[in-house]
């Protein structure tokens, strides 16, 4: 028991459990924007561990092939298998296992779901880590992608098809990513530089940077709230929506008119914090 303790101690922080849950949130919402309220409880259970197998195995295999770069990064070179507390070939197969589990948990429920899941995996991994990140700052698009699969995936799910109000919910979570990505590039821009990741920042300078954060953040609003209509959610959640994107506006505008390290923090923060609010709004 003490064994199997100790292997899940090394195992948890290879599965970046924030982002996992975050993404598995976005997941849940889609669903119950076309399921709500559910009936199956099933096939909740289903789409929760499905997504939780699958984005940790999508983790964890992206943390197999960065390990060579996170043991250049400050912020990363304490990762289990950056510092050999986990072997590679250990990772490996963890990340094959759940992303497999994943996908099959995934079909049995629906083939057009598993197909969803895969491609969310194959984004992540295949063409964002493996093939474009080292090589262009345009790989948060593909990353992107790959973070809007789960919601399309749940709405997919509920659906049966995968309809506009899907794409619409996927767009709105790509449009969000450079507000979380790019904030979060400027923040640890040496380590990137270690590491040789090329990144907007220090590809095209922080002023264009921070106007592309500005443009993606009122497009991601537009694009959330556009789909929550579409959806038809009640007049007061539009209201709980409208005032989370006013402040991701607010802190988006501030930070291209007043820059700093600080208020750049902060909205990296917020950007997190609003996805969250927002999906769980979507799902209520």
């Amino acid at each position: 028991m003490n064994k199997i303790r100790t292997k899940l101690k090394q195992y948890w922080p290879l599965i970046k459990s924030m982002q996992t849950a975050l993404l598995t949130v976005t997941g849940i919402a889609g669903y119950m924007s076309a399921r709500c309220p559910f009936t199956h409880w099933t096939t909740m259970t289903g789409l929760i561990a499905s997504l939780l197998l699958s984005i940790s195995g999508s983790t964890v295999l992206n943390m197999w092939y960065d390990r060579d770069i996170d043991s250049v990064m400050n912020r990363t070179h304490h990762r289990p298998i950056a510092s050999g507390i986990v072997s590679a070939k250990e990772a490996l197969l963890l990340g094959i296992f759940l992303s497999a589990a994943g996908v099959g948990l995934a079909t049995l429920l629906s083939p057009l779901y598993g197909l969803l899941i895969f491609g969310g995996i194959f984004f992540d991994v295949i063409l964002y880590t493996i093939l474009l990140k080292r090589r262009t700052c345009w790989s948060v698009v593909w990353g992107g992608i790959a973070g809007g699969m789960p919601i399309l995936a749940g709405r997919a799910l509920g659906m049966g098809s995968v309809d506009g109000i899907g794409i619409l919910l996927a767009l709105a979570v790509l449009l969000w990513i450079p507000t979380h990505i790019l904030t979060f590039s400027m923040r640890y821009r040496e380590d990137y530089a270690a590491a040789g990741i090329p990144t907007f920042p220090s590809t095209y300078g922080d002023q264009y940077t921070r106007v592309i954060i500005a443009i993606a953040s009122v497009l991601a609003a537009g694009v959330m709230g556009g789909a929550a209509v579409l959806i038809g959610v009640r007049q007061g959640t539009l209201h709980l929506l409208g005032i989370l994107s006013g402040g991701l506006l607010v802190m988006a505008v501030l930070m291209l008119l007043k820059p700093s390290s600080r208020l750049n923090f902060h909205l990296f923060k917020y950007a997190s914090v609003y996805m969250l609010a927002s999906m769980l709004l979507l799902a209520i």
